[in-house]
């Protein structure tokens, strides 16, 4: 009987068991699926700049919605799981849109309607996605990726994102919310963009094209910036010969260089209108630079852009050969496919964090906090960018009496170096032909207040040409036949002067921001070649669009763009690399006068020789040529030990970090454990004690 009895309690605690271990599971499950529908509006985004946090921009967007919209994110899923790497890595990235755009369905109060579709082969949606313009990558002869974004308003407009690029995962924000904001909006901004620069592209038809790629041309393609207003504006192309611009929002005036008076009169004339008007000027535009042939002609055509009479009218200068350097935002790159890459003095990375101590009072790094255009800003790169000085109304005497009355224009900052930025300035027209980086970064004196690189200008402007100006036009029949006798050619158009006037002043406010820099908005500086095609990189077509979206009025555009796209410096490892930079430069200019004070001394010699001591004077050339190999040599050791030893000292910090990223979390789980073991170690001697005292 007791046997019997002890199996039957055996039997009975096992059953208690599994009907435990039943019960917890269904408790758990049911846990899971309460918090899961009760609890998905309860989340917490721990991301640095609040990534999956949406934007008061996009929340002041989404309460103008006066209509359901439709979302379709299409995504091969199914194929991303047969694909390879590169693929398969676009999973994570269709989460984070998801969970974006359930974000919006959440805000929008039933606005939004969020349909994701996975197209597979041969089907419905699959041709859907065609239609709707997505971009296609063929893994299979079967199987395509598709990973983009269709809006569908009720009035049958339709937006597409074609493609979500890897590069623009910290815009993915703004490019929904542009999205949805232009597919509400019944009229686009209209941009008219004039420069000197070929940045529209070549305007040839299909044929033109063709002809041109059988005599082994291509056609010269827009810049990337211009391919990518166009997707989000009304883009034409103002002519640099123009004598009055109408019909556009916003003037682009790109590298103005050479810029006739007539075409400056009508810039003139389009701000005191009202019209918007950004200008990208430069004392030394890269993307500018003549070719080797036009290099061994003569002297090189100049790289200079600069519109002085209109800057000085509204208050500014930017001086020729003048430059904006800092030694600490001083960024490495090579000048030539066969150089390496070193710190250049006119290459700047311009900041969001900045040391305290180099840090402009009430800015945030290099962008100034209190303008809408750059207070999102991280990471801008400009090339030898001019320096904007402010400077005292320069009108003619007799107008200055009119202006008393006038409201001054408020000339606002947007752009600076650090606290120890300064300005330095060439002296030859070659120096930046082939320039010579040491050189330049030996000649950079620290300052003591920053540079400016861009303002923003608003208020009640007065006319640069308050006589008007003096235009040729073609004569009357009348004058052609009273000036025909004296001419030479009777067929040739006769030509006469005529004065054109315009507005004095404004009637009301106007905007002008003004960059001293072309090549931060080129493919150059702004973008990277991909597999995708060229890709963002940084903020330098965003502090554009910026200008754009604030000049149009679109201020929660503006407060979306940016976020998520910082990165934190390497203060340490920056702080090593420009000690060591520093060192490394010394001896650099050292080597260089060496040898240029040999150079001289060999030209002297030669100068000086006669040919009785042609003997004498080559071996004196060869010995001077020995003891410059030797002392480049050296130097070249002594470069080799310093960089050895600053990359020693930054893999030794690399170590450290890398080894404290690894043995973090194991530590804390061990001390945990510890902590717990120890915890149940009293615990177990307390209950002890207690049993034997009873």
């Amino acid at each position: 009987m007791g046997q019997k009895r002890r199996i039957s309690n055996g039997v009975n605690r096992t059953i208690r068991a599994i009907i435990g271990a039943i019960l917890v599971l269904v408790i758990t499950f049911s846990a899971v699926s309460i918090c899961q529908n009760i609890g998905g509006s309860l989340k917490a985004d721990i991301t640095g700049q609040k990534i999956y946090t949406l934007s008061a921009g996009t929340r002041t967007i989404l309460a103008k919605l006066n209509q359901p919209i439709s979302v379709k994110l299409y995504y091969a899923k199914t194929a991303a799981l047969e694909a390879p790497d590169q693929i398969r890595y676009f999973n994570n990235y269709y989460e984070f849109v998801k969970a974006l755009l359930q974000e919006y369905v959440a805000d929008s109060k039933g606005m939004v309607n969020l349909e994701i579709i996975d197209p597979r082969p041969f089907s419905e949606e699959e041709v859907e996605a065609l239609r709707y313009g997505l971009r296609r990558f063929a893994i299979t002869e079967e199987e395509n990726f598709f990973f983009g974004l269709v809006v569908q308003t009720q009035f049958g407009v339709e937006k597409v994102i074609p493609f979500f690029s890897p590069d623009r995962q910290s815009f993915v924000e703004y490019d929904i919310s542009q999205l949805i904001d232009t597919a509400i909006t019944r009229q686009k901004t209209r941009i008219g963009v004039m420069s000197s620069l070929p940045v529209m592209g070549d305007d040839v038809s299909g044929y033109m094209a063709q002809m041109m790629r059988m005599q082994g041309q291509q056609p010269q393609p827009p810049w990337t910036v211009v391919e990518q207003l166009r997707s989000k504006y009304e883009v034409s192309e103002i002519p640099t010969d123009v004598n009055d611009i109408n019909d556009v929002d916003i003037l682009l005036v790109i590298h103005p260089k050479d810029l006739p008076e007539k075409a400056q009169f009508a810039i003139d004339q389009f701000v005191l209108k009202g019209g918007r008007t950004i200008l990208c000027i430069d004392p030394h535009c890269w993307v500018d630079r003549p070719d080797r042939m036009q290099m061994q002609m003569g002297k090189p055509p100049s790289q200079s852009s600069n519109l002085q009479r209109l800057l000085r009218t509204w208050g500014l200068e930017m001086p020729e050969n003048t430059f904006a350097g800092d030694r600490a935002l001083a960024q490495k790159a090579p000048l030539s496919r066969d150089q390496r890459p070193e710190v250049i003095i006119g290459f700047l990375g311009l900041v969001r964090e900045l040391r305290p101590e180099l840090q402009p009072e009430r800015w945030r790094g290099c962008f100034n906090a209190d303008n809408v255009i750059t207070t999102q800003l991280n990471d801008v790169r400009v090339f030898f960018a001019g320096v904007l000085r402010e400077v005292v109304d320069s009108n003619e005497p007799q107008q200055k009496d009119e202006q008393k009355d006038t409201p001054q224009i408020k000339r606002t900052p947007l752009l600076k170096t650090t606290k120890n930025g300064n300005s330095w300035k060439v002296t030859g027209p070659y120096e930046l032909m082939l320039p010579d980086p040491s050189r330049l970064m030996a000649r950079f004196i620290d300052g003591t207040e920053p540079v400016v690189m861009g303002y923003l200008l608003t208020g009640r402007f007065k006319s640069t040409f308050p006589q008007g100006i003096e235009i040729e036009v073609e004569s009357t029949q009348d004058e052609s036949k009273e000036s025909s006798a004296k001419a030479e050619d009777p067929n040739k158009p006769k030509k006469s002067k005529k004065r054109i006037e315009g507005l004095k002043e404004a009637a009301q406010d106007c905007a002008v921001v003004v960059f001293s820099d072309v090549d931060f908005i080129s493919d150059m500086l702004a973008y990277q070649k991909t597999f995708f095609g060229n890709v963002v990189v940084g903020d330098n077509s965003a502090l554009l669009l910026n200008a754009i979206d604030d000049l149009s009025g679109s201020s929660d555009l503006i407060s979306i763009r940016s976020r998520g796209n910082f990165q934190r410096p390497f203060e340490v490892v920056d702080e090593i690399e420009r000690q060591a930079e520093k060192e490394t430069a010394q001896e650099v200019a050292k080597l260089n006068a060496e040898i240029a004070g040999f150079t001289n001394e060999l030209q002297s010699i030669l100068a000086s020789a006669k040919e009785k001591e042609a003997d004498v004077v080559g071996s004196s050339i060869v010995n001077k040529q020995r003891e410059i190999e030797l002392k480049k040599r050296e130097a070249q050791r002594q470069l080799r030990e310093v960089r050895m030893i600053r990359r020693e000292r930054i893999e030794r910090l690399g170590n450290r970090l890398r080894n404290f990223n690894m043995l973090a979390a194991p530590t804390v789980i061990l001390a945990v454990a510890v902590l717990l073991g120890i915890r149940r170690s009293v615990r177990k001697r307390h209950y002890v004690s207690h049993e034997s005292d009873a």
